[in-house]
């Protein structure tokens, strides 16, 4: 599973990357995004927060090699794609196009390397 735990410090980035960003400099850090939408400084923050605990958790499961879960990341992210979408399409906001790219790379990443790994582990 070496792959898919690699493939893994992508969703670390972003999210202490981004979760640092909307703690520091909210209004411009969706900005970057493309958003046309107007969100308080204070729910940026706040998901800033919840971003950057997710990472700990996530640097967590890296550095124990938790391999169950690894799937669960997958789960995870694909039921956030599917919310993104339903964003976007409530509110036309470019802002869930640009969050649904990063996180559908990461799930393409992950994806990808668990079913090379899983194919190597057979063959093995």
């Amino acid at each position: 599973m070496k792959r898919t735990r690699l493939s893994l410090y992508y969703l670390v980035s972003y999210l202490t990357g981004g979760g640092v960003a909307l703690i520091i400099a909210p209004q411009f850090f969706v900005h970057l995004l493309f958003s046309s939408g107007d969100y308080s400084d204070v729910t940026l923050r706040f998901l800033g927060i919840l971003l950057v605990s997710l990472a700990i958790i996530v640097a967590q499961i890296i550095r124990l090699r938790v391999e169950v879960l690894y799937t669960t990341t997958l789960i995870v992210r694909l039921f956030i794609c599917a919310g993104l979408i339903g964003l976007y399409a409530s509110s036309q906001d470019p802002l869930f196009l640009s969050l649904l790219a990063i996180v559908g790379l990461g799930v393409a990443l992950t994806g990808t390397s668990y079913f090379l790994d899983k194919k190597t582990q057979v063959h093995d």
